[in-house]
């Protein structure tokens, strides 16, 4: 610290911190010449002028200032209490009584002395001002599009960073090919995925990847019964592409997925967005014995978000709905919020939440939260599962352009005249 201060040249580190000789056991001179210095003169001693004072090295400082001092008073709550403690065991020899009551009339001076963050949004002002200014400017360095057009005009698509992404449904929904159609179409714009599955393997979801990509046939891929026409032109072009779409399953982390992994899986391969289809298959770094699995669930998605808020890296994660949860009868049999298994806590950290149902070849796609936007509104898409296709089909409670959505209603009639039954 002492060096720090003699290096920047600024003793506002002790002054905004409210440091005093009792935080440098052994330095107290060195730290009082310094303060008297800026009593007197105005400013902190430089390096010369310190050291000829006192024969101290001093060293090369790289640590932030907030852990600098949450260091130094961690220190001084253990300087204060190892006095007290000894002197607590050595009454306890005696009288325990005399003991405890001199414990605990001691225990008010050593406090634990935390350091507590924050943020002055009255003198941050005009940074804020100026990040609205580059979200406004530059869309693409703060958003990802979804691959759903129509999603992206009610959600704005997916948030470069504090964007914990939920998608729920029941079992055989298609979660799992909504959460890679938008992991594919981020890999298209030119950036690296990460994608954690727990169920399938590596080829599984590259096949699937092929066919949202591309639209090669899924099941002509996974049966290999006949010949997919220019797929191995596809395949060299594709390994061409300096992108990555990383593919990882639970025995890539030794059984064990916690989010400190995840956090090291997103430096390791510089991540843009990572997907993980199943938080449940997460393991609670935070356990404690006795824990619920709502509660588990609760702190797995609270560190998911501190992820993203950390490394501005939106997470992107699947939940299943349970069997007899709630329905929103609006939209026809989506599953509400209440159906998330397990956990509430899951839809309470993210900050946004889908529900989809797929029926008879639609799928349709149900806004259930979104932190800052509209929630209630629903898309439907002709879903080709096999070629990996999406059509959005407008209907008039869509939470979409009203012009936008009568010019699509034409442009499809036009071309699906002998199927009414869509509209």
């Amino acid at each position: 610290m002492l060096s720090k201060i003699i290096q920047s040249g600024s003793n506002e580190i002790v002054e905004d911190n409210l440091l005093d000789e009792s935080y440098f056991p052994g330095y107290e001179e060195e730290f009082n010449f310094i303060q008297n210095h800026v009593k007197e003169y105005g400013n902190v001693p430089d390096k010369a002028t310190f050291l000829d004072k006192f024969d101290i090295e001093l060293v090369e400082v790289t640590e932030t200032d907030r852990y600098l001092v949450s260091a130094l008073r961690e220190e001084n709550t253990y300087y204060r209490a190892v006095p007290i403690l000894q002197k607590s065991a050595e009454l306890l020899k005696g009288d325990a009584n005399d003991a405890v009551e001199y414990l605990l009339n001691a225990i008010k001076q050593i406090q634990p002395n935390y350091d507590l963050g924050g943020t002055n949004i009255i003198a941050d002002a005009q940074e804020r001002y100026d990040q609205y200014i580059e979200r406004k400017e530059h869309q693409e360095e703060w958003y990802f599009t979804s691959g759903f057009q129509e999603l992206d005009e009610i959600v704005h698509g997916i948030q470069r960073e504090e964007e914990l992404f939920v998608i729920f449904a029941r079992t055989n929904q298609g979660k799992s090919w909504v959460l890679e159609k938008i992991c594919t179409h981020v890999w298209n714009l030119g950036f690296n995925v990460g994608y954690i599955s727990p169920e399938m393997s590596a080829s599984s979801i590259g096949y699937r990847f092929d066919t949202l990509f591309k639209n090669f046939s899924n099941k002509a891929l996974m049966w290999g019964k006949e010949d997919v026409k220019n797929y191995e032109d596809y395949i060299k072009d594709l390994a061409d592409n300096e992108h990555k779409f990383i593919v990882s399953t639970p025995h890539d982390f030794n059984r064990k997925i916690t989010v400190s992994k995840l956090k090291n899986w997103i430096l390791q391969y510089k991540l843009d967005l990572i997907a993980v289809d199943g938080i449940t298959y997460l393991t609670d770094e935070r356990y404690k014995r006795g824990d619920t699995k709502t509660t588990m669930l609760t702190n797995i998605s609270e560190d998911l978000m501190s992820l993203s808020m950390e490394l501005h890296v939106p997470v992107l994660v699947v939940v299943q709905a349970n069997r007899t949860g709630v329905v929103d009868k609006e939209t026809d049999g989506t599953p509400d919020l209440e159906s998330i298994r397990d956990s509430d806590g899951i839809s309470h950290n993210a900050s946004k939440v889908l529900s989809i149902r797929q029926k008879e070849g639609i799928l349709q796609i149900g806004i259930k939260k979104q932190r800052f936007g509209e929630v209630g509104g629903k898309l439907n898409y002709a879903w080709d599962i096999d070629c990996g296709t999406f059509v959005w089909i407008p209907s008039r409670d869509d939470a979409v352009d009203e012009t936008k959505r009568e010019n699509k209603i034409v442009d499809i009639r036009s071309k699906f005249q002998d199927k009414e039954d869509l509209f």
